[in-house]
C-alpha cells in the first residue's frame, strides 16, 4: 500500500526559509509517476505548487510559487523535496504531498490517488 509522510513544516518570518520532506513507501519511487506538492489555506481550494514526473524529472511549478519554490527527489531514498525561499505570509497554509500513478502529471489535485497527513507551515510578517 501507497504511504506518503511528510515532514519539515514549521513556523517562520516573511523571508524565511523550509524544506518540506515527503518520504514515499508502498512503490518503487523511482519509476514512471507523478509526485507532486499542494497547499490548502483555511477557506480556500486545494491549489497545486511543484510537480516532477519521476521518470525524466521535468518540473512545474505554479506562478505563486515559481523563483522561490523548488521540487527535488532522491529515488536513492524515496524522497520528494520541496524548498522553501523567501516564504510570504500568503504562504500559510497546510502542505501536502501526492502521488498520482498514472501519468500526464497535471496540477489537478483529483488526479491525485495518494496523499499525506499534511504539515503545517505558518509564515509571520
Amino acid at each position: 500500500q501507497v504511504q506518503l509522510v511528510e515532514s519539515g513544516g514549521g513556523s517562520v518570518q516573511a523571508g524565511g526559509s523550509l524544506r518540506l520532506s515527503c518520504a514515499a513507501s508502498g512503490y518503487t519511487y523511482s519509476s514512471r509517476y507523478c509526485m507532486g506538492w499542494f497547499r490548502q489555506a483555511p477557506g480556500k481550494e486545494r491549489e497545486g505548487l511543484a510537480i516532477i514526473y519521476t521518470g525524466g524529472g521535468s518540473t512545474y511549478y505554479a506562478d505563486s510559487v515559481k523563483g522561490r519554490f523548488t521540487i527535488s527527489q532522491d529515488n536513492a531514498n524515496n524522497t520528494l523535496y520541496l524548498e522553501m525561499n523567501s516564504l510570504k505570509p500568503e504562504d500559510t497554509a497546510m502542505y501536502y504531498c501526492a502521488a498520482d500513478l498514472y501519468p500526464p502529471c497535471d496540477t489537478w489535485s483529483g488526479s491525485y490517488t495518494y496523499w499525506g497527513q499534511g504539515t503545517q507551515v505558518t509564515v509571520s510578517s
